[in-house]
Order: structure tokens, then C-alpha cells, then sequence
């Protein structure tokens, strides 16, 4: 069984029911299964970067059942199995098998190989403008399926950055850990076909920042049957009491979809002043001075880290030493980037009214004698 697809890439196998399977006979051999993904690979598998989904189809319960090992997760019916490019199941390194079961009937055998998988996709705009600090933003979350396969069961996960949810639904969870910043949806019961869209009704509502600059949010979506997925899910959290969310089948809507979801990036109609304290440095000549740049946030709004400072020093005046920073334990680094004729320097996120001040050392032969 192959499938020329890349990195995630999924096979399932629909069993129907199968002779010369081992359940409580030992003196049977295995039935074992074999994929991969149609692409040479050199220098053995490869990383475990695919799913291999098993399923019994239904007329066949009573006569199969799957047996899983690790990298499987599910049950007896419906089997997920993380693997390589190239999964052997007789080689000895566990995932899942099908079986007979114990009751000794002897059954007729069918196999039914599907190719392909439901891919899962999120309308994930770049950004959003124009929104006034302190509004509510009404945002929809729209999913569409490009795979082969239907997506059987949908879960949604929301993280938030500078925003608030404005209400919490009845079937979502929040975390309490996150801070009410991230929710997660499941619908179980979803079936989204090749090629349709689905549109969760009503839209998810956010309050935005009064203070803030910009903020963000991360829409993600994934197949419930495909597994939990490297992330994982997040768990636990409280159900909300707002209205249940509802997936409804829609026309495709025009815009950027992201394969799994990704982030839109909020700019409020707001700004931010900043000013920089001038300097003048005197002396005699071959002498050093330290000099002092602070930054002021005017407001109205909080930029982040957004901003930097460049300054140039004046001609004939030779930086030789600079604040550092600690980018790991006992490792410093130039806190600002040397240019040919400027040094770039980041500005921390500044509340309005808030400084952030830089001493240098500088020397010179040039320095002008005090008046």
C-alpha cells in the first residue's frame, strides 16, 4: 500500500473480516500489515512523522478486533498508530494488528485498502485593521476538508494574545492553567466530506485591549480521528455557559487558508509616541564618558516588543563598551546590533508614561572640553 505524500501523510485500512488471524489460537500466523508513502527514502525510515489509521468496518465486529502496541492509540475497533515513512508491522517493532476474535467461528476474509486522508484546513486571515481599542471583535471560524478522506469528528483549539474571550460556550473548554487565553471545541458527531466547508456558528466573539497596540489569535483545527497529533490536546478546563457552537455546512468563502490552522494579527486604531532623550558629552581629549539614551513612551497605546532605537555616535567618537545581555547561562551578547554607522537597539514593551534607559562608554579625541 503507497502513498506519495509528504511529511503527515496518513493510510487507513478498512477491515472488513479475515481468515488465518491469531486471537486465542497461537499456533496461527499473524495477519500483519505493511505502508508507505511511495517516496525513496535512503538511510533507513525515516522520522515517525505519519499516521496509519486502522478502522473494522462495522458488519465485521463481531469477527476482527484490533490488537495495539506502542506508538497506537484508540480501541479494539479503531486504531491510530504514529510511524515512519515505512511501517512493517512483521518486523517486530509493535503498532497494531487485526485478529479473529475468540468465539471460534470460522469467517470469510476481505480486505479494503483506502488511500489518502482528510485533510484539514482553517480560513486564517494575515490581519485584521482598523479595530478600535476596547471593541468586540466578531470572528468566524471557517473549516474546509481538500483531503481524500471525510473528516469524522472535528476539535478546534483558540489561543489568544492581547485579546479576552467576550463569552465562553457551553461545549468549549478553558483551561484554567492558560488563564482563560486558550479553548478548545470537540464535535464528535462532524462529518465534513472532500471538498466541503463547514462555518461554526456563532461566531466567536473577542474584546480587545484599551491599551494595546496590536494583538493576535491562533484558530487551529484537526480531524478527531486522526488522533491527538505531536502537539497533543490540551486538557482539562471548565465548560462555559454561553450558546453551544455549531458547525454548518457553507459555500467555500474566499480568502487564505491555513492547512491546520495559524495566526491573524489584530492592529488597533490606536499609536504610540515615543521620545529620546538627547546627550552632550564633554571633556579632554583621550578621555572616556559614559552616555545616557533613555526612551519615553508618550502613549496613548503599548506597542509591545515592537520598537528600536538607533542612534549614530557623533564623528571621531569610538564606542568601547555597550550594555550586554544574557542569551544563556554565563553567555552575554551586545545588547545592540553594530551597523557601519548606527547601533539598532530593541525597546522593551513600554507602558505609556514608562523609560527604558542605555548607558554606553565611549571614547574619543575629539571630545569638547566642558564650558
Amino acid at each position: 500500500m503507497k502513498r506519495t505524500a509528504g511529511v503527515g501523510a496518513s493510510a487507513t485500512l478498512l477491515l472488513a473480516a479475515l481468515t488465518s488471524c491469531s486471537g486465542g489460537a497461537t499456533d496461527k500466523a499473524p495477519f500483519e500489515l505493511s505502508a508507505d508513502d511511495g517516496k525513496a527514502h535512503t538511510g533507513g525510515s525515516g522520522a515517525v512523522d505519519h499516521t496509519l489509521t486502522v478502522d473494522v468496518l462495522p458488519g465485521a465486529k463481531a469477527a476482527v478486533v484490533l490488537h495495539k502496541s506502542r506508538n497506537c492509540t484508540g480501541s479494539t475497533t479503531h486504531v491510530t498508530c504514529e510511524v515512519s515513512s515505512k511501517y512493517d508491522g512483521s518486523a517486530g517493532s509493535g503498532g497494531v494488528s487485526p485478529v479473529a476474535d475468540r468465539s471460534g467461528k470460522t469467517v470469510t476474509a476481505r480486505t479494503k485498502a483506502v488511500v489518502g486522508e482528510p485533510v484539514v484546513e482553517v480560513l486564517t486571515p494575515k490581519s485584521v485593521g482598523g479595530v478600535r481599542p476596547g471593541a468586540a471583535l466578531s470572528e468566524p471560524i471557517v473549516v474546509r476538508n481538500t483531503g481524500e478522506m471525510p473528516v469524522r469528528g472535528l476539535v478546534l483549539e483558540v489561543g489568544l494574545e492581547q485579546t479576552e474571550f467576550e463569552e465562553r460556550h457551553a461545549n468549549c473548554r478553558y483551561p484554567s492553567f492558560y488563564k482563560g487565553h486558550i479553548t478548545v471545541c470537540e464535535f464528535p458527531d462532524l462529518r465534513i466530506a472532500p471538498g466541503q466547508t463547514v462555518t461554526v456558528q456563532p461566531a466567536l466573539r473577542l474584546r480587545t485591549s484599551k491599551t494595546q497596540m496590536y494583538a493576535s489569535f491562533n484558530s487551529e483545527a484537526r480531524a478527531l480521528d486522526m488522533g491527538p497529533g505531536h502537539g497533543g490536546l490540551v486538557a482539562g478546563g471548565d465548560h462555559g455557559d454561553g450558546p453551544v457552537l455549531r458547525p454548518e455546512a457553507t459555500a467555500t468563502k474566499k480568502g487564505t487558508y491555513a492547512k491546520g490552522g495559524g495566526w491573524t494579527h489584530v492592529v488597533l486604531d490606536t499609536h504610540a509616541d515615543y521620545s529620546v532623550s538627547g546627550v552632550n558629552l564633554y571633556g579632554a581629549p583621550d578621555t572616556k564618558r559614559t552616555s545616557k539614551l533613555t526612551v519615553r513612551n508618550n502613549g496613548p497605546a503599548d506597542a509591545g516588543v515592537t520598537e528600536q532605537l538607533v542612534f549614530s555616535p557623533p564623528l571621531g567618537l569610538t564606542m568601547v563598551k555597550q550594555p550586554m545581555r544574557e542569551y544563556d547561562d554565563d553567555a552575554y551578547e551586545p545588547y545592540c546590533e553594530r551597523g557601519a554607522y548606527a547601533y539598532t537597539c530593541d525597546i522593551n514593551a513600554l507602558k505609556p508614561g514608562k523609560t527604558q534607559t542605555s548607558r554606553s562608554r565611549c571614547a574619543s579625541a575629539t571630545l569638547a572640553k566642558a564650558p
